[in-house]
C-alpha cells in the first residue's frame, strides 16, 4: 500500500512537473496595406518578441496588401455617401486562413493584432467612418477568434500629408487611429513620422515619403514589437 503511495505521488509530482514547464505560446497577426507588405517581420519584429518570450513561444502570422482600403477587411463596412464599397472583407478572409493554419493545435496564451493601413482610406475621403471601421475590425476578429482579449497595435499614418492636399482625409485618419488605439486599455499605437526620411530599398533618398527608408521599416518593426509586448506583460490594473 505505501509502495502504491509512493508511485502515485511520483506520477502526480511528474504531471506538475510537466504542466509547470508548459509553454506560452503568443500570436502576433500583422495586416494591412503597404507600409505592412513591405515591412519584413523577420528583421526586428520577429527577433524582439522571440527574444522576450522564447522562440518557441512566438507565432508570427503576416498577410498585408498595398493600395487596399479597410473595406478588404471589415466585413459590415459602412460607406460614406455617394462613397460605394467594391470588394468587401476578402483580405481578412485571407488573413484568417492563414491565422488559422498557424494555430492549429494550438491555444495561443495571448493574441495581438499589428495593423498599418490608412492611406488609401484618406485617398478616397473616408476619414469620417475610418474609427468605427477600425474599431469594427477589431472586434470581427476577436469574434471570430473567440476571445475578448486581443491586444492591438495600430501604425499612425507619417507625416506624409500633414496639409491634406494629395490625400484630403489624411489627418482625419491620423486622428481616428490614435482615437481607437488610446480609447481602449488593450491597444496601443505607433509613431512613423520620423520613419520616411532616409534612403528607400532602391538606394533612392526621400524626404516625407509615402513609403519609408530602410531603416524606417528596421525601426517600425522594433516599435511594433516593444508596443506589443509592453502591453502583453503589464501587470493586470495598470491601465
Amino acid at each position: 500500500m505505501r509502495c502504491l503511495s509512493i508511485a502515485i505521488l511520483a506520477v502526480l509530482a511528474a504531471a506538475s512537473s510537466a504542466h509547470a514547464g508548459e509553454k506560452q505560446k503568443h500570436l502576433f497577426i500583422l495586416s494591412g496595406q503597404s507600409n505592412m507588405a513591405r515591412l519584413d517581420p523577420d528583421v526586428s519584429f520577429t527577433p524582439a518578441v522571440e527574444a522576450a518570450f522564447g522562440k518557441d513561444n512566438v507565432i508570427v502570422v503576416k498577410d498585408a496588401e498595398g493600395g487596399q482600403p479597410i473595406r478588404r477587411w471589415y466585413k459590415k463596412w459602412t460607406p460614406v455617401p455617394d462613397n460605394e464599397p467594391n470588394a468587401i472583407g476578402d483580405l481578412y478572409d485571407r488573413l484568417m486562413i492563414k491565422v488559422n493554419e498557424a494555430i492549429t493545435g494550438e491555444k495561443p496564451a495571448t493574441v495581438t493584432f499589428v495593423w498599418m493601413q490608412g492611406e488609401r482610406d484618406a485617398r478616397e475621403k473616408n476619414g469620417e467612418v475610418y474609427a468605427a471601421s477600425l474599431k469594427g475590425l477589431i472586434d470581427q476578429l476577436s469574434a471570430d477568434l473567440g476571445r475578448k482579449d486581443v491586444n492591438f497595435v495600430i501604425g499612425r499614418l507619417s507625416d506624409f500629408d500633414m496639409t491634406d492636399e494629395k490625400y484630403p482625409h489624411w489627418t482625419m485618419v491620423r486622428k481616428a487611429q490614435v482615437e481607437v488605439a488610446e480609447g481602449d486599455p488593450r491597444g496601443a499605437w505607433v509613431d512613423t513620422d520620423d520613419l520616411n526620411d532616409g534612403k528607400n530599398p532602391q538606394g533612392k533618398e526621400i524626404k516625407n515619403d509615402l513609403h519609408y527608408s530602410v531603416d524606417g521599416y528596421k525601426l517600425l518593426g522594433q516599435r511594433f514589437a516593444d508596443k506589443a509586448i509592453e502591453l502583453i506583460t503589464r501587470k493586470p490594473g495598470a491601465e
